[in-house]
């Protein structure tokens, strides 16, 4: 692997902008749940996570959008500490969607992507034109236009993952985080999200299980295990079958296909 392919610099943080973790841990009840993780992403990129449970993916996720702080390290974004970025302004740059939204309240699909404009609205101010037209191209994109005057609650579970999608586009956000969005969601709904994220103009870290839609969608991956990180890289360079036998403790064949490497699993 060249240093122009690798998601980290060798020396550290890159002085570019954008979201950077720089040797970041978490420990939690004194166990360290993710130790010394650093992670790079380049602007547009889409980058996966991968690993078992429990490998630190998730925590990783809520490290870089702020929700948790580090217990050692640091998370930049445009250089500048999280810790000294103001909750909104974090708002306007990161978006997240989580492995399965719930909700109470009655609202329209329509109001639930209403959502992601409020980092950028004073609280009880109405929706401006700009709000508006921002929903409704986040409503475009996700392909829910028909959809706007539904109920949440009435939704199946892949277009309810396509509405958080579009929320979180309607926040017009540069960076976008993503915590296993394809869980329990069919097929066909698992590729239509994929193809979403990947086609979307902002940078990407999603964690997946499924390693073969990794390889189709994302540009590099970072595999952990036990809160550190043991491959990176592109999609040829980590999945291979020592390595995915190492970190999942299973025998698989790697084949070569159109859309990056073909994991193929063995019995026993």
């Amino acid at each position: 692997m060249n240093d122009s392919d690798r998601l980290v610099a060798t020396d550290g943080l890159s002085t570019e902008g954008g979201l950077r973790a720089e040797r970041v841990s978490r420990e939690v009840g004194g166990r360290l749940v993710l130790d010394g993780v650093t992670i790079a992403p380049r602007p547009g990129e889409t980058i996966g996570l991968l690993g078992p449970n429990g490998s630190g993916k998730s925590t990783l996720l809520r490290l870089l959008s702020g929700v948790l702080a580090p217990s050692a390290g640091v998370v930049t974004l445009d250089e500048r500490p999280l810790a000294r970025t103001g909750r909104r302004a974090l708002a306007r740059r990161i978006a997240t969607v989580q492995q399965n939204a719930h909700t109470q309240t009655e609202l329209t699909v329509r109001e639930v992507v209403a959502l992601g404009r409020i980092p950028h609205r004073r609280a009880w101010a109405p929706m401006s034109a700009a709000d508006l037209e921002a929903v409704r191209g986040a409503l475009e994109r996700a392909g829910l236009t028909d959809l706007a005057d539904r109920s949440w609650h009435t939704l199946s579970g892949g277009e309810r993952q396509r509405a958080q999608i579009a929320r979180a586009l309607a926040q017009e956000p540069e960076e976008l985080l993503l915590d296993e969005p394809t869980n329990h969601l069919d097929i066909q709904y698992q590729i239509d999200l994929l193809e979403l994220v990947a086609g979307l103009p902002v940078t990407s870290v999603i964690a997946l299980h499924d390693l073969n839609l990794a390889a189709m969608y994302c540009d590099r991956l970072l595999v952990l295990r036990q809160g550190r990180v043991v491959a990176e890289g592109t999609p040829s360079q980590v999945l291979t079958a020592p390595l995915i036998g190492e970190v999942y403790g299973v025998r698989v064949e790697v084949l070569a296909g159109s859309d990056g490497p073909v994991v193929r699993f063995l019995r026993r």
